[in-house]
């Protein structure tokens, strides 16, 4: 009888697809859901990973706290044996939530004393030094997510980003004292917890070593927090326990490549304006057109229909200055009417032969997934660190590609469309 090795429960969909792709980097089999599943899983001759797509990012925050309970109480009632809760290696949340009080929650809810906060993925440039989280050597808080118009970063010290939205004290391990042996770092961490009921402990990662020792501290913990950085290093524990083995899985389909992108990041926008100088065909959607009838989903939905182009790009991505204005008509209605949009676009564009979905942003991913009615996944391979190839289990002609916004290399469009296209690839 298998057994789910790890649980994971993550933010948005485009953030379980990067978890997921290390997991299947390292050979073990790795279920992907939209949602929490329905039914449960029958039973298996191998050893899997299960993660869950939620969209806890930017959630009301009771909501997304019971949300993340209700996945985990379905996947520890399918055998779960360690839990994990993904979110951005941005550590995107507000000083209200939604990070810390989901942590809470899982602690609580499970009688589990600590976990680790680890959201670094140094592959991608996310660092923690001192405790204090890095964007290609940047703080966090002097980068373009400052001005982020949905969750801004205020400053790049975990602890004080905790403060306001955990209840509980922070343990920082540096990585001087990651030096030290896995006795006498844990002895600090047991002492620490004398006088706490639950705790956060903060390691340093700034390099892969970190990963390797953090994982040998703290892989076995009931619960782990972070990004994916520690994906591999789990990957590789699990595959040594596990003897999985899963069809291969090939990245390229048959039919034209969408792109849409919602994110106002800074690497989505780059490659935005990389994918306009290769003379890609290209629409922006405008959020205020849109409010004011200007502009229709009717309209664009038209225009995917009759374009003759191998790939378009549909995007209604922008600088900070435009977002604000937007915003000024209430950010919840534009958030809502530009995931509207999209999704009914990609609707469109499936039902007119595009097989090849490519979609940056969690929320745009999130509602894309949402409309097109998949919800089981295989993945498959990276055409970026964390950002798989997926083929939807009951639509295998189809080739998502969900990035989160700061993913990607700058030509990062015009590889998914090349990676996912047919006559190039065999």
């Amino acid at each position: 009888m298998s057994k789910i090795i790890l649980g994971c429960v993550a933010d948005d969909f485009s953030g379980a697809s990067d978890a997921a792709s290390f997991f299947v980097k390292e050979g073990i089999k790795t279920f992907l859901f939209n949602g929490i599943p329905k039914e449960d899983i029958k039973d298996l001759s191998e050893d899997i990973v299960v993660v869950i797509a939620l969209k806890t990012r930017t959630q009301e925050t009771s909501k997304a706290v019971s949300d993340t309970l209700e996945a985990f109480d379905w996947l520890k009632k399918n055998g779960a044996k360690q839990l994990f809760i993904k979110y951005c290696s941005t550590f995107d949340s507000t000083k209200k939530g939604n990070i810390g009080p989901i942590i809470d929650s899982v602690l609580e809810k499970y009688n589990i004393k600590y976990t680790i906060l680890c959201p670094a993925l140094p592959v991608n440039g996310r660092t923690v030094v001192n405790g204090k989280l890095y964007i290609n050597d940047v703080p966090l808080n002097e980068t373009h997510m400052k001005d982020h118009p949905l969750t801004p970063m205020w400053d790049s010290d975990l602890s004080k980003l905790m403060e306001p939205q955990g209840r509980y004290p922070c343990l920082k391990i540096d990585y001087e004292m990651l030096e030290q042996s896995n006795e006498e770092i844990l002895k600090v961490v047991e002492d620490f917890g004398k006088n706490n009921n639950h705790f956060y402990v903060i390691p340093d990662y700034i390099e892969e070593k970190h990963a390797k020792k953090i994982a040998s501290l703290f892989g076995n913990l009931p619960l782990l927090t972070g990004g994916s950085g520690l994906m591999t290093e789990l990957g590789s524990k699990y595959r040594n326990i596990t003897t999985s083995e899963f069809e291969n899985i090939t990245s390229h389909t048959t039919g034209k490549a969408i792109i849409l992108a919602g994110s106002c990041s800074k690497a989505t926008l780059e490659q935005i304006e990389d994918f306009k100088s290769s003379n890609g065909e290209y629409l922006k959607i405008n959020p205020m057109a849109l409010m004011d009838g200007s502009q229709t989903k009717e309209e664009i939905g038209e225009a995917i229909r009759l374009t003759s182009e191998d790939a378009i790009l549909v995007y209604s991505s922008d600088n900070p200055e435009n977002v604000r204005t937007a915003q000024k008509f209430g950010s919840q209605l534009v958030s809502d009417l530009l995931e509207q949009t999209t999704a009914y676009i990609a609707k469109v564009a499936v039902e007119n032969g595009f097989n090849r979905i490519i979609v940056a942003g969690g929320e745009t991913s999130g509602a894309v997934t949402k409309i097109l009615g998949y919800d089981s996944y295989l993945v498959g391979d990276s055409i970026a660190p964390g950002v798989p190839v997926m083929i939807p289990i009951n639509n295998k002609n189809i080739r998502l590609v969900l990035k989160s916004g700061n993913f990607g290399q700058k030509d990062f469009f015009m590889r998914a469309i090349n990676t996912t296209k047919e006559n190039e690839n065999g």
